[in-house]
Protein backbone atom coordinates (compact mmCIF):
# COMPACT_ATOMS: atom_id res chain seq x y z
CA UNK A 1 0.00 0.00 0.00
CA UNK A 2 2.70 2.43 0.75
CA UNK A 3 4.40 2.17 -2.56
CA UNK A 4 1.10 2.61 -4.01
CA UNK A 5 1.03 6.47 -2.29
CA UNK A 6 4.82 6.73 -2.90
CA UNK A 7 5.88 9.97 -5.08
CA UNK A 8 6.97 7.48 -7.58
CA UNK A 9 4.23 5.71 -8.31
CA UNK A 10 1.85 9.10 -8.39
CA UNK A 11 4.37 10.17 -11.46
CA UNK A 12 4.37 6.79 -12.72
CA UNK A 13 0.77 6.63 -13.19
CA UNK A 14 0.35 10.11 -15.04
CA UNK A 15 3.46 9.11 -17.21
CA UNK A 16 0.42 6.15 -18.12
CA UNK A 17 -2.38 8.52 -18.55
CA UNK A 18 0.18 11.45 -20.56
CA UNK A 19 1.06 8.10 -22.82
CA UNK A 20 -2.44 6.73 -22.92
CA UNK A 21 -3.67 10.43 -24.13
CA UNK A 22 -1.09 10.65 -26.67
CA UNK A 23 -1.33 7.01 -28.34
CA UNK A 24 -5.25 7.79 -28.48
CA UNK A 25 -4.46 11.72 -30.15
CA UNK A 26 -1.99 9.75 -32.47
CA UNK A 27 -4.71 7.46 -33.62
CA UNK A 28 -7.38 10.26 -34.06
CA UNK A 29 -4.81 12.07 -36.08
CA UNK A 30 -4.58 14.98 -33.88
CA UNK A 31 -0.76 14.34 -32.93
CA UNK A 32 1.97 13.07 -35.34
CA UNK A 33 2.25 8.87 -34.66
CA UNK A 34 6.17 9.57 -34.93
CA UNK A 35 5.67 11.34 -31.87
CA UNK A 36 3.29 9.47 -30.34
CA UNK A 37 6.27 7.03 -30.87
CA UNK A 38 8.48 9.19 -29.55
CA UNK A 39 6.64 9.78 -26.52
CA UNK A 40 6.06 6.17 -25.40
CA UNK A 41 9.35 4.98 -26.09
CA UNK A 42 11.65 7.85 -24.22
CA UNK A 43 8.83 9.58 -21.56
CA UNK A 44 10.45 9.02 -18.29
CA UNK A 45 11.46 11.61 -15.27
CA UNK A 46 13.81 11.76 -12.64
CA UNK A 47 11.53 12.30 -9.31
CA UNK A 48 14.55 14.65 -7.90
CA UNK A 49 14.31 16.62 -10.76
CA UNK A 50 10.47 16.98 -10.44
CA UNK A 51 11.07 18.61 -7.15
CA UNK A 52 13.77 20.92 -8.33
CA UNK A 53 11.26 21.90 -10.84
CA UNK A 54 8.56 22.37 -8.47
CA UNK A 55 10.61 24.32 -6.05
CA UNK A 56 10.76 27.07 -8.37
CA UNK A 57 7.47 26.76 -10.59
CA UNK A 58 5.24 26.32 -7.49
CA UNK A 59 2.90 23.76 -9.48
CA UNK A 60 3.57 19.52 -9.77
CA UNK A 61 1.77 18.75 -13.41
CA UNK A 62 4.38 22.00 -14.70
CA UNK A 63 7.26 20.33 -13.07
CA UNK A 64 6.31 16.95 -14.34
CA UNK A 65 5.69 17.96 -17.63
CA UNK A 66 9.13 19.51 -17.76
CA UNK A 67 11.31 16.96 -16.43
CA UNK A 68 10.05 14.72 -18.68
CA UNK A 69 10.32 16.93 -21.87
CA UNK A 70 13.89 17.26 -20.94
CA UNK A 71 14.18 13.93 -21.54
CA UNK A 72 11.91 13.33 -24.26
CA UNK A 73 13.73 15.81 -26.46
CA UNK A 74 11.91 17.94 -29.01
CA UNK A 75 8.85 15.68 -29.97
CA UNK A 76 7.63 16.91 -26.27
CA UNK A 77 5.45 19.71 -27.54
CA UNK A 78 3.05 17.23 -28.27
CA UNK A 79 2.83 15.32 -24.71
CA UNK A 80 0.21 16.69 -22.55
CA UNK A 81 -1.67 18.23 -26.18
CA UNK A 82 -4.96 19.56 -25.14
CA UNK A 83 -4.83 18.40 -21.68
CA UNK A 84 -5.29 20.34 -18.29
CA UNK A 85 -3.21 19.75 -15.26
CA UNK A 86 -6.68 17.64 -13.53
CA UNK A 87 -7.75 15.64 -16.73
CA UNK A 88 -3.86 13.78 -15.76
CA UNK A 89 -3.99 14.01 -12.17
CA UNK A 90 -7.79 13.15 -11.42
CA UNK A 91 -7.96 10.15 -13.57
CA UNK A 92 -4.49 9.00 -11.88
CA UNK A 93 -5.90 9.36 -8.86
CA UNK A 94 -8.85 7.16 -9.97
CA UNK A 95 -6.14 4.51 -11.45
CA UNK A 96 -4.23 4.64 -7.73
CA UNK A 97 -7.63 4.34 -5.55
CA UNK A 98 -8.06 1.29 -7.96
CA UNK A 99 -4.49 -0.48 -7.25
CA UNK A 100 -5.65 0.67 -3.66
CA UNK A 101 -8.85 -0.78 -3.62
CA UNK A 102 -7.76 -4.31 -5.01
CA UNK A 103 -6.31 -4.74 -1.59
CA UNK A 104 -8.59 -3.56 0.47
CA UNK A 105 -10.93 -6.26 -1.20
CA UNK A 106 -8.70 -8.67 -0.45
CA UNK A 107 -8.55 -7.79 2.92
CA UNK A 108 -11.80 -7.94 3.44
CA UNK A 109 -11.85 -11.16 2.11
CA UNK A 110 -9.35 -12.59 4.57
CA UNK A 111 -11.42 -11.03 7.54
CA UNK A 112 -14.56 -12.19 6.28
CA UNK A 113 -12.90 -16.03 6.10
CA UNK A 114 -11.60 -15.66 9.56
CA UNK A 115 -15.03 -14.52 11.02
CA UNK A 116 -16.75 -17.74 9.21
CA UNK A 117 -14.18 -20.11 10.24
CA UNK A 118 -14.58 -19.12 14.12
CA UNK A 119 -17.94 -18.42 13.86
CA UNK A 120 -18.61 -22.23 13.04
CA UNK A 121 -16.12 -23.21 15.91
CA UNK A 122 -18.05 -21.39 18.42
CA UNK A 123 -21.47 -21.73 16.98
CA UNK A 124 -22.87 -23.75 20.20
CA UNK A 125 -20.11 -21.95 22.71
CA UNK A 126 -22.97 -20.65 25.08
CA UNK A 127 -22.53 -17.57 26.58
CA UNK A 128 -24.75 -14.73 27.81
CA UNK A 129 -25.95 -12.47 26.02
CA UNK A 130 -25.89 -8.80 27.27
CA UNK A 131 -27.67 -5.78 26.67
CA UNK A 132 -26.84 -1.91 28.09
CA UNK A 133 -23.80 -4.35 29.18
CA UNK A 134 -25.97 -5.92 31.49
CA UNK A 135 -26.78 -9.82 31.37
CA UNK A 136 -30.35 -10.00 28.98
CA UNK A 137 -30.63 -13.55 27.21
CA UNK A 138 -28.18 -16.54 26.43
CA UNK A 139 -27.11 -16.22 23.13
CA UNK A 140 -23.39 -18.38 21.71
CA UNK A 141 -20.02 -16.71 21.00
CA UNK A 142 -20.77 -18.40 17.27
CA UNK A 143 -23.40 -15.97 17.15
CA UNK A 144 -21.81 -13.15 18.07
CA UNK A 145 -19.22 -13.75 15.51
CA UNK A 146 -21.57 -14.28 12.89
CA UNK A 147 -23.42 -11.23 13.34
CA UNK A 148 -19.65 -9.62 12.90
CA UNK A 149 -19.13 -11.84 9.45
CA UNK A 150 -22.66 -10.56 8.32
CA UNK A 151 -21.81 -6.50 8.86
CA UNK A 152 -18.47 -7.19 7.11
CA UNK A 153 -20.06 -9.37 3.96
CA UNK A 154 -22.02 -5.75 3.66
CA UNK A 155 -19.39 -3.85 3.86
CA UNK A 156 -17.66 -5.69 0.99
CA UNK A 157 -20.90 -5.14 -0.96
CA UNK A 158 -20.83 -1.34 0.01
CA UNK A 159 -17.02 -0.73 -1.01
CA UNK A 160 -17.40 -2.84 -3.96
CA UNK A 161 -19.98 -0.01 -5.21
CA UNK A 162 -17.74 2.68 -3.99
CA UNK A 163 -14.70 1.49 -5.24
CA UNK A 164 -17.01 0.92 -8.78
CA UNK A 165 -17.86 4.47 -8.60
CA UNK A 166 -14.35 5.65 -8.74
CA UNK A 167 -13.26 3.62 -11.55
CA UNK A 168 -13.86 6.88 -13.87
CA UNK A 169 -11.47 9.24 -16.04
CA UNK A 170 -12.31 12.71 -17.52
CA UNK A 171 -10.50 14.50 -20.60
CA UNK A 172 -12.72 17.37 -20.76
CA UNK A 173 -10.67 20.19 -20.19
CA UNK A 174 -10.49 23.30 -17.76
CA UNK A 175 -13.92 23.73 -17.09
CA UNK A 176 -15.64 20.39 -18.69
CA UNK A 177 -16.97 21.28 -21.95
CA UNK A 178 -14.28 19.29 -24.03
CA UNK A 179 -13.44 22.68 -26.19
CA UNK A 180 -9.76 21.12 -27.58
CA UNK A 181 -10.76 17.57 -27.27
CA UNK A 182 -14.27 15.61 -27.32
CA UNK A 183 -15.81 13.22 -25.27
CA UNK A 184 -15.27 10.48 -28.18
CA UNK A 185 -12.10 10.56 -27.60
CA UNK A 186 -12.11 10.54 -23.71
CA UNK A 187 -13.97 7.81 -23.68
CA UNK A 188 -11.24 5.79 -25.84
CA UNK A 189 -8.43 7.06 -23.69
CA UNK A 190 -10.18 5.99 -20.38
CA UNK A 191 -11.02 2.81 -22.14
CA UNK A 192 -7.42 2.16 -22.77
CA UNK A 193 -6.73 3.11 -19.32
CA UNK A 194 -9.46 0.52 -18.00
CA UNK A 195 -11.77 3.35 -17.05
CA UNK A 196 -15.04 4.88 -17.68
CA UNK A 197 -15.49 8.11 -18.91
CA UNK A 198 -17.26 10.59 -16.14
CA UNK A 199 -20.42 11.23 -18.43
CA UNK A 200 -20.60 15.19 -17.44
CA UNK A 201 -17.57 16.56 -15.46
CA UNK A 202 -15.97 20.39 -14.88
CA UNK A 203 -12.65 20.57 -14.51
CA UNK A 204 -12.53 17.59 -12.34
CA UNK A 205 -14.22 14.69 -11.43
CA UNK A 206 -16.79 15.50 -9.16
CA UNK A 207 -16.01 15.23 -5.41
CA UNK A 208 -19.48 13.28 -4.37
CA UNK A 209 -17.37 10.14 -5.36
CA UNK A 210 -14.37 10.42 -3.35
CA UNK A 211 -16.79 11.57 -0.25
CA UNK A 212 -18.41 8.02 -0.88
CA UNK A 213 -15.47 5.94 -0.96
CA UNK A 214 -14.06 7.99 2.08
CA UNK A 215 -17.52 7.95 3.98
CA UNK A 216 -17.39 3.87 2.56
CA UNK A 217 -13.82 3.19 3.94
CA UNK A 218 -15.36 5.16 7.64
CA UNK A 219 -17.98 2.40 8.09
CA UNK A 220 -15.42 -0.41 7.38
CA UNK A 221 -13.62 0.78 9.97
CA UNK A 222 -16.06 1.81 12.03
CA UNK A 223 -17.26 -1.62 11.65
CA UNK A 224 -13.78 -2.54 13.06
CA UNK A 225 -13.89 -0.40 15.95
CA UNK A 226 -16.89 -2.43 16.92
CA UNK A 227 -15.14 -5.81 16.52
CA UNK A 228 -12.28 -4.29 18.86
CA UNK A 229 -14.81 -2.57 21.40
CA UNK A 230 -16.70 -6.01 22.07
CA UNK A 231 -13.22 -7.81 22.53
CA UNK A 232 -11.96 -5.07 25.01
CA UNK A 233 -15.36 -5.59 27.00
CA UNK A 234 -14.77 -9.10 26.65
CA UNK A 235 -11.25 -8.82 28.12
CA UNK A 236 -12.09 -7.18 31.14
CA UNK A 237 -11.44 -8.83 34.24
CA UNK A 238 -14.83 -8.92 35.64
CA UNK A 239 -16.01 -10.61 32.46
CA UNK A 240 -12.63 -12.47 30.64
CA UNK A 241 -14.41 -14.06 28.42
CA UNK A 242 -12.19 -13.59 25.62
CA UNK A 243 -8.74 -12.00 25.36
CA UNK A 244 -6.36 -11.12 22.19
CA UNK A 245 -3.21 -12.91 21.75
CA UNK A 246 -0.46 -12.67 24.79
CA UNK A 247 2.85 -13.78 23.85
CA UNK A 248 4.84 -15.02 26.39
CA UNK A 249 7.68 -12.48 26.51
CA UNK A 250 4.72 -9.62 26.07
CA UNK A 251 4.82 -7.17 28.75
CA UNK A 252 1.64 -5.06 29.56
CA UNK A 253 2.54 -2.60 31.64
CA UNK A 254 6.13 -1.25 33.31
CA UNK A 255 4.27 -0.81 36.98
CA UNK A 256 2.24 -3.87 36.56
CA UNK A 257 3.67 -6.92 35.70
CA UNK A 258 0.45 -8.99 35.91
CA UNK A 259 -1.52 -6.60 32.95
CA UNK A 260 -2.53 -8.28 29.48
CA UNK A 261 -3.84 -5.68 28.14
CA UNK A 262 -5.92 -5.01 24.89
CA UNK A 263 -3.48 -2.71 23.14
CA UNK A 264 -3.98 -4.08 19.54
CA UNK A 265 -7.87 -3.60 19.90
CA UNK A 266 -7.65 -0.32 21.44
CA UNK A 267 -5.18 0.80 18.68
CA UNK A 268 -8.14 -0.44 16.29
CA UNK A 269 -10.68 1.75 18.15
CA UNK A 270 -8.26 4.31 17.98
CA UNK A 271 -7.22 4.39 14.60
CA UNK A 272 -10.96 3.98 13.31
CA UNK A 273 -11.37 7.94 15.08
CA UNK A 274 -8.98 8.89 12.46
CA UNK A 275 -10.55 7.29 9.16
CA UNK A 276 -14.01 8.48 10.40
CA UNK A 277 -12.90 12.31 10.66
CA UNK A 278 -11.22 12.12 7.00
CA UNK A 279 -14.21 11.30 5.85
CA UNK A 280 -15.81 14.78 6.99
CA UNK A 281 -13.17 15.95 5.46
CA UNK A 282 -14.05 14.37 2.39
CA UNK A 283 -17.28 15.74 2.68
CA UNK A 284 -16.12 18.89 2.94
CA UNK A 285 -14.83 19.16 -0.47
CA UNK A 286 -17.86 18.13 -2.16
CA UNK A 287 -18.62 22.17 -2.06
CA UNK A 288 -15.75 23.63 -4.50
CA UNK A 289 -16.14 27.45 -6.60
CA UNK A 290 -17.77 27.20 -9.60
CA UNK A 291 -15.87 24.65 -11.78
CA UNK A 292 -13.07 24.73 -9.78
CA UNK A 293 -10.98 25.30 -6.88
CA UNK A 294 -7.71 23.35 -5.32
CA UNK A 295 -8.96 23.37 -1.87
CA UNK A 296 -9.90 19.98 -2.02
CA UNK A 297 -6.42 18.84 -3.67
CA UNK A 298 -4.32 19.00 -0.63
CA UNK A 299 -6.74 17.60 1.57
CA UNK A 300 -7.01 14.61 -0.85
CA UNK A 301 -2.76 14.49 -1.20
CA UNK A 302 -3.41 13.73 3.61
CA UNK A 303 -7.01 11.83 3.67
CA UNK A 304 -7.19 9.36 0.66
CA UNK A 305 -3.99 8.07 1.04
CA UNK A 306 -4.36 7.53 4.70
CA UNK A 307 -7.46 6.24 4.73
CA UNK A 308 -6.07 3.33 2.21
CA UNK A 309 -3.56 2.59 4.30
CA UNK A 310 -4.73 2.75 7.50
CA UNK A 311 -8.12 0.82 6.63
CA UNK A 312 -5.87 -1.58 4.84
CA UNK A 313 -3.76 -2.13 7.77
CA UNK A 314 -6.87 -2.21 10.47
CA UNK A 315 -8.87 -4.61 8.49
CA UNK A 316 -5.27 -7.25 8.57
CA UNK A 317 -4.98 -6.34 12.28
CA UNK A 318 -8.47 -6.97 13.39
CA UNK A 319 -7.93 -10.48 11.07
CA UNK A 320 -5.12 -11.06 12.91
CA UNK A 321 -6.93 -10.48 16.49
CA UNK A 322 -9.63 -12.92 15.55
CA UNK A 323 -7.46 -15.77 14.13
CA UNK A 324 -5.49 -15.83 17.46
CA UNK A 325 -8.21 -15.04 19.78
CA UNK A 326 -8.00 -16.92 23.23
CA UNK A 327 -11.75 -17.63 24.29
CA UNK A 328 -12.25 -19.26 27.06
CA UNK A 329 -15.85 -21.11 26.77
CA UNK A 330 -15.85 -22.06 30.74
CA UNK A 331 -15.55 -18.78 31.75
CA UNK A 332 -18.57 -18.08 29.46
CA UNK A 333 -20.59 -20.42 31.11
CA UNK A 334 -19.73 -19.58 34.62
CA UNK A 335 -20.99 -15.82 33.80
CA UNK A 336 -23.51 -16.91 31.97
CA UNK A 337 -24.93 -18.89 35.20
CA UNK A 338 -23.91 -16.66 37.64
CA UNK A 339 -27.04 -14.75 37.58
CA UNK A 340 -29.17 -17.93 39.21
CA UNK A 341 -30.82 -18.10 35.87
CA UNK A 342 -31.99 -14.13 35.75
CA UNK A 343 -31.19 -14.92 32.19
CA UNK A 344 -34.30 -17.05 31.67
CA UNK A 345 -37.08 -14.18 33.12
CA UNK A 346 -38.57 -13.76 30.02
CA UNK A 347 -39.37 -16.89 28.71
CA UNK A 348 -40.75 -17.53 32.79
CA UNK A 349 -43.29 -14.80 31.52
CA UNK A 350 -44.14 -16.03 28.36
CA UNK A 351 -45.08 -19.48 29.91
CA UNK A 352 -47.23 -17.78 32.89
CA UNK A 353 -48.69 -16.28 30.13
CA UNK A 354 -49.66 -19.17 28.39
CA UNK A 355 -51.09 -20.45 31.67
CA UNK A 356 -53.82 -17.80 31.75
CA UNK A 357 -51.83 -15.30 33.83
CA UNK A 358 -52.62 -11.32 32.35
CA UNK A 359 -49.35 -10.45 30.94
CA UNK A 360 -48.91 -7.56 34.38
CA UNK A 361 -49.44 -9.80 36.55
CA UNK A 362 -47.26 -12.02 35.16
CA UNK A 363 -44.37 -9.36 35.06
CA UNK A 364 -44.96 -8.13 38.39
CA UNK A 365 -44.36 -11.84 39.63
CA UNK A 366 -41.47 -12.53 37.95
CA UNK A 367 -39.88 -9.02 38.34
CA UNK A 368 -40.51 -9.40 42.23
CA UNK A 369 -38.21 -12.31 42.21
CA UNK A 370 -35.90 -11.50 39.87
CA UNK A 371 -35.19 -8.02 41.72
CA UNK A 372 -34.65 -10.03 45.07
CA UNK A 373 -32.51 -11.86 43.68
CA UNK A 374 -30.42 -9.37 42.92
CA UNK A 375 -30.23 -7.53 45.92
CA UNK A 376 -29.97 -10.94 48.18
CA UNK A 377 -27.63 -12.59 46.32
CA UNK A 378 -29.78 -15.26 45.40
CA UNK A 379 -31.17 -18.14 42.75
CA UNK A 380 -33.90 -16.47 41.20
CA UNK A 381 -34.44 -20.64 39.71
CA UNK A 382 -35.00 -21.80 42.93
CA UNK A 383 -37.20 -18.59 44.46
CA UNK A 384 -39.33 -18.92 41.84
CA UNK A 385 -39.77 -22.85 42.28
CA UNK A 386 -40.32 -22.29 45.83
CA UNK A 387 -43.30 -19.84 44.92
CA UNK A 388 -46.72 -21.64 45.25
CA UNK A 389 -48.38 -18.34 43.03
CA UNK A 390 -46.46 -19.22 40.30
CA UNK A 391 -46.07 -23.46 40.94
CA UNK A 392 -50.09 -23.75 41.01
CA UNK A 393 -50.46 -22.23 37.47
CA UNK A 394 -47.50 -23.46 35.78
CA UNK A 395 -46.71 -27.23 35.63
CA UNK A 396 -43.23 -27.92 37.15
CA UNK A 397 -41.79 -29.61 34.29
CA UNK A 398 -43.19 -26.53 32.19
CA UNK A 399 -41.04 -24.79 34.63
CA UNK A 400 -37.78 -26.11 34.34
CA UNK A 401 -38.52 -26.06 30.49
CA UNK A 402 -38.75 -22.17 30.85
CA UNK A 403 -35.08 -22.61 32.48
CA UNK A 404 -33.79 -24.94 29.19
CA UNK A 405 -30.79 -23.31 27.59
CA UNK A 406 -31.35 -25.82 24.97
CA UNK A 407 -34.72 -24.02 24.03
CA UNK A 408 -33.25 -20.75 24.08
CA UNK A 409 -30.68 -21.35 21.59
CA UNK A 410 -32.65 -23.82 19.41
CA UNK A 411 -32.72 -21.49 16.20
CA UNK A 412 -28.60 -21.09 15.90
CA UNK A 413 -28.74 -23.59 13.57
CA UNK A 414 -31.35 -21.78 11.91
CA UNK A 415 -29.88 -18.10 11.95
CA UNK A 416 -26.05 -19.88 10.67
CA UNK A 417 -28.23 -21.83 7.39
CA UNK A 418 -29.32 -17.89 6.78
CA UNK A 419 -25.81 -16.09 7.31
CA UNK A 420 -23.89 -19.13 6.16
CA UNK A 421 -25.91 -20.40 3.21
CA UNK A 422 -24.52 -23.47 1.65
CA UNK A 423 -22.28 -24.06 4.73
CA UNK A 424 -23.38 -26.54 6.24
CA UNK A 425 -19.92 -28.26 6.90
CA UNK A 426 -18.68 -25.29 8.56
CA UNK A 427 -18.52 -26.43 11.77
CA UNK A 428 -16.77 -29.59 11.05
CA UNK A 429 -14.40 -27.85 8.94
CA UNK A 430 -14.13 -25.15 12.05
CA UNK A 431 -13.09 -27.57 14.82
CA UNK A 432 -10.56 -29.36 12.54
CA UNK A 433 -8.96 -26.18 11.85
CA UNK A 434 -8.77 -25.23 15.58
CA UNK A 435 -7.39 -28.73 16.94
CA UNK A 436 -4.60 -27.97 13.99
CA UNK A 437 -4.24 -24.64 15.37
CA UNK A 438 -3.78 -25.75 18.89
CA UNK A 439 -1.52 -28.35 17.97
CA UNK A 440 1.09 -26.23 16.21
Amino acid sequence: MGRIWSDENRFRTWLAVEVAATETLAEAGLVPKDAAKAIRERADFDLERIQEIEAEVRHDVIAFTTAVAEIVGPQARWFHYGLTSNDVVDTAQALLIGQASAIIADDLERLSDVLKRRAWEFKDTPMVGRTHGVHAEPITFGFKLANWYSEVQRGIARFERAAEDMRVGKFSGAVGTFAHLSPELEEKICARLGLQAAAISSQVIQRDRHAAYLATLAVIASTLDKIATEIRHLQRTEVREAEEYFSEKQKGSSAMPHKRNPVTCEQISGLARVVRSNAQAAFENVALWHERDISHSSVERIIIPDSATLVDYLLQKTANVVDTLFVYPERMKANLESSGGLVFSGQLLLDLVEHGVSREDAYRMVQHHAMRAWKEGLNFHALVLKDKDITSRVPRQQLEHAFDLKRQLRNIDKIFARVFPGSGGGARRAKTAAKKKRGR
